[in-house]
């Protein structure tokens, strides 16, 4: 008798130690896993407020919620997001979003989603992730002729449903997988015109136009005419330089300049221009950031280690040096195109010469008018020169059309 009630009891013992280890392993399986309740911007309060929105833009947020301190993966519309686990509580996560999402290839089922995997589980909560304005920050070639291949650099470039080149839409284009980079044919245009992007978030435009041979011009060497006939020798071959267009300057050493030679005055070693009007003296007042001047290059060989100054009247004051073999100020590397490029120097690239050091090299002026003049009028000037510590590494051959100054800003 003894020994059957000592079985049952065991028996009962038992099951009841089962039941309660059965009832913890169902409670904390049930509590473990993650709980998104909502996003506030990451600040000191006031400001740290609930968002209703964000964007990919590499800012900092705290995700809000429980059971947040495990985390393992966070996903913005799929994407992983970089965070810090010491910057985790158990209700709270602060979290860097992605800079950039490719929207473009984001699955439907990850649009608008922030997932939330910790060891215990996973969550998922349904948020308005927007795409960015499109940003544009170069072209390769703002003068290129229709059926010519041209590449945008920029930023957001995803979800695009139209572009337009001098007013024409282009028709078909490849956009890279990050968003950065487009390319396309340029269509038929009749006149000068912004280049725009328009993607579901808007429509962003350049604030100068390409293709226009006209407004802001100093000198293309056709219809605006303000070459001086004792610079550097012109030339409209396509052979020479193909995708021309019409007439350009060259700017060539016949080989390698020696140490220190600053002979710009020399035969096919300047460009020099008349009087034109940089800015207008309505727009004197701008930010010097806000105007640049540009002009197209096409460089056939190899050009390492020689300078090209750029200055107004002739003014040695301020100057800007083209060096795109310049890789740093230890380094460099041989520069060459594949056609016709567009060079953008914002004119706070116009520098003074330190004491005891070079051209170019020093502070920027304090204004326009101070660069310009209060007339907004004068030249453009290039200088072919050599400062550098020995002999150049290669000679120079570049053609050089279309200076301009324009609004960039």
């Amino acid at each position: 008798m003894y020994n059957i009630s000592y079985s049952r009891c065991q028996r009962l013992l038992l099951a009841c130690v089962a039941a309660l280890l059965l009832f913890a392993s169902c409670k904390k399986t049930g509590s473990s896993g993650p709980v998104l309740t909502g996003v506030r911007y990451y600040a000191p309060s006031p400001n740290d407020t609930a968002m209703a929105s964000l964007t990919p833009s590499g800012q900092w947020v705290v995700l809000e919620g429980h059971n947040l301190k495990d985390a393992v993966q966070i996903l913005f519309d799929g994407v992983p997001a970089t965070f810090n686990r010491t910057l985790f509580s158990d209700t709270s996560a602060v979290v860097q979003i992605p800079t950039v999402i490719p929207f473009n290839s984001v699955a439907a089922g990850d649009l608008n989603t922030i997932k939330y995997v910790t060891t215990g589980g996973s969550a998922t909560l349904s948020f308005s992730i927007v795409v960015p304005p499109a940003t544009i920050t170069n072209i390769s070639d703002e003068m290129a002729n229709p059926g010519d291949s041209v590449w945008i650099s920029g930023a957001n470039f995803f979800l695009i449903s139209d572009i337009t080149f001098a007013g024409a839409s282009v028709g078909s284009y490849n956009v890279s997988s990050d968003g950065t980079s487009l390319a396309f044919v340029v269509p038929q245009f009749s006149t000068g015109g912004p280049l725009s992007i328009t993607t579901k978030s808007g429509t962003t435009a350049t604030p100068f136009n390409v293709e226009d041979f006209t407004n802001g011009v100093l000198c293309n060497f056709d219809n605006v005419f303000t070459y001086q006939w004792w610079s550097a020798g012109l030339d409209n071959s396509s052979a020479k330089f193909p995708g021309n267009n019409g007439t350009y300057a060259i700017l060539n050493t016949n080989g390698p300049l020696s140490n220190t030679d600053g002979g710009w005055w020399n035969g096919g070693r300047s460009i020099n221009c008349n009087g034109a009007q940089w800015v207008p003296v309505a727009n004197l007042n701008d930010p010097l950031a806000n105007w640049a001047l540009k002009f197209e290059v096409s460089v056939p060989s190899a050009w390492n280690g020689t300078s090209i100054f750029l200055a107004k009247d002739g003014n040695w004051k301020y100057i800007a040096r083209y060096e795109p073999w310049k890789v740093s100020d230890n380094a460099t590397a041989p520069f060459k195109t594949n056609g016709w490029r567009t060079v953008t120097l914002p004119l706070t690239q116009f520098l003074t010469k330190p004491t005891n050091g070079k051209d170019g090299t020093g502070i920027m002026a304090p204004d326009l008018t101070t660069l310009v003049g209060s007339s907004g009028n004068g030249s453009i000037n290039a200088y072919v020169i050599n400062d550098g510590p020995g002999p150049a590494a290669t000679g120079l051959n570049v053609a050089i059309d279309n200076f301009r100054v324009v609004k960039i800003k």
